[in-house]
C-alpha cells in the first residue's frame, strides 16, 4: 500500500474503483508528466447518492461533502493512469463545477471539499490553483462536478 493510500486509511477513507465513463472519454489521461482527470460526478457504487441544484433541493454543505467524494473518484482516476498515487508530485489545478439555483452564490465553498480533501490526503503537494464555476445543470443531474490536473514525480 502507498503512503497515501495509507493515509486515506487514516482518515477513515478508502479509494474507490474508477468510476466507468459515462459516454465516449477516459477517466483520465497521462501527458508527459501530468495526468487530467475527466470530469468525476460525486458516485458511489455506480450511483448519485444525491440529485438537484445546489441552494434548491441540496444544500451548501451537502454539495460540499459531494466535492469530497468527487476528488476520491478523481484520485482513483489519477492512480488508474499513474500506477501509484505516491508518484503525485503536486496537485496543479482543480475546477469544479457547481450546478446551481438562480440565487446561489457559494460555488467556492462547495468546491472547498475537493480542495480540502486533497489537502487533507496529500498535505503540501495537495495545494492547488482552482476554478469553482456555476452552471444551470451536470450529468444525471449532479450537483458537483471536480476535474483536477497533477503532475507527476518524473
Amino acid at each position: 500500500m502507498s503512503a497515501v493510500e495509507e493515509r486515506l486509511v487514516e482518515l477513515g477513507l478508502t479509494l474507490p474503483d474508477v468510476v466507468p465513463p459515462l459516454a465516449s472519454y477516459q477517466p483520465a489521461v497521462r501527458s508527459g508528466g501530468y495526468v487530467y482527470t475527466s470530469g468525476q460526478l460525486p458516485m458511489v457504487d455506480g450511483k448519485l447518492p444525491v440529485t438537484g441544484k445546489v441552494g434548491a433541493e441540496v444544500t451548501a454543505e451537502e454539495a460540499k461533502d459531494l466535492a469530497r467524494v468527487c476528488a476520491l473518484n478523481a484520485l482513483a482516476a489519477v492512480k488508474s493512469v499513474a500506477g501509484d498515487l505516491d508518484r503525485v508530485a503536486r496537485v496543479v489545478k482543480v475546477v469544479g463545477f457547481v450546478a446551481s439555483a438562480a440565487d446561489f452564490t457559494g460555488q467556492p465553498g462547495v468546491v472547498n471539499g475537493a480542495s480540502e480533501l486533497l489537502g487533507e490526503v496529500l498535505g503540501e503537494k495537495g495545494v492547488h490553483a482552482r476554478s469553482a464555476v456555476g452552471v444551470a445543470v451536470l450529468p444525471l443531474d449532479a450537483p458537483v462536478e471536480i476535474e483536477i490536473q497533477v503532475e507527476l514525480v518524473p
